[in-house]
């Protein structure tokens, strides 16, 4: 089996050096369609030097992602890329991330899962500096064909969407160039920029970056529920339900109450066809 599960979760953790500054923060914000009205002083906090402050949600792309690449390649995993769905992510800040940051970023295979007909691999990265823990970041891998093994199932639970209206709903456009800015922060997969590849994956075109998703999402409850204040944000998970497209809308509802917010996000054009799923951001 190409996944040995025993060597992997043996494998002694992969440190990487990893480094940014507010440029990086600045484009990864703009990736996510930041600064609209540009001189809305609630977006310059996203794009302006002189008042940025930073996403949770940049720890995904922090270094240019590389924990993941780097859990792929990892010993026991030996993996078709083309056969690997990016499945759920969640990271857990331990205190605000700096805009200008030189850290020590660990990479390992948490766990692996067996669902019958593929595996799951749960990539987790965890990053330092001179004053500590910074983050805690998990990436949930689906791999086609690598189940049957006879592993742990791993966890399954759904969260039940609220009967309840949600308290706040907003709608995000995605400009038909996003993606091809998001890319610019690391993930260069052309399944988001080739049209003739995204047909042989199966899509009619380019799809947008799950992540890219993601972060639109966290800004959206930053800037509706947290009044703007991303040093509120303790952690926050999804799990990704589908694609959406460059040109298309993300309608997100949020149902808050308890130091914790449960987010859905779906494309508003396709009957609120599913984005993001089992979405909880937790919160001070």
């Amino acid at each position: 089996m190409p996944i040995d599960v025993a060597k992997a979760l043996a494998a002694e953790p992969r440190t990487t050096p990893i480094s940014w500054g507010h440029k990086d923060v600045q484009l990864y914000h703009l990736g996510l369609g930041a600064g609209v009205p540009a001189t809305d002083p609630d977006e310059l906090r996203y794009t302006l030097e002189s008042r940025l402050h930073v996403l949770p949600s940049f720890a995904t792309v922090a270094g240019a992602g590389l924990a993941m690449a780097g859990g792929l390649s990892a010993p026991g995993v030996e993996v078709d890329l083309a056969a690997v769905l990016h499945g759920g992510q969640s990271v857990r800040v331990h205190r605000p991330i700096p805009v200008d940051g030189e850290a020590t970023q660990t990479s390992r295979v948490q766990a692996v899962y067996d669902k019958g007909k593929a595996a799951v691999i749960v990539l987790r990265s965890e990053a330092f500096d001179a004053d500590g823990p910074l983050w805690t970041s998990d990436s949930s891998i689906f791999v086609r064909g690598e189940g049957g093994f006879g592993g742990d199932r791993g966890p399954s639970e759904r969260l039940e969407v609220p009967s309840t209206a949600p308290q706040f709903t907003v709608v995000r456009p995605i400009k038909e160039e996003q993606a091809l800015l998001y890319r610019l922060s690391g993930d260069w997969n052309p399944l988001h920029a080739d049209p003739g590849f995204a047909k042989l994956a199966g899509f009619e075109r380019p799809i947008l970056h799950g992540l890219c998703s993601y972060g639109m999402a966290l800004k959206a409850v930053v800037d509706t529920v947290l009044g703007g204040d991303v040093t509120r944000v303790t952690s926050y998970g999804t799990r990704f339900a589908g694609v959406v497209f460059p040109g298309e809308t993300l309608r997100i509802r949020m149902w808050t109450g308890e130091g914790r917010t449960q987010v859905t996000v779906t494309a508003a054009e396709r009957d609120d066809a599913p984005v993001l799923a089992d979405t909880v951001v937790t919160h001070s």
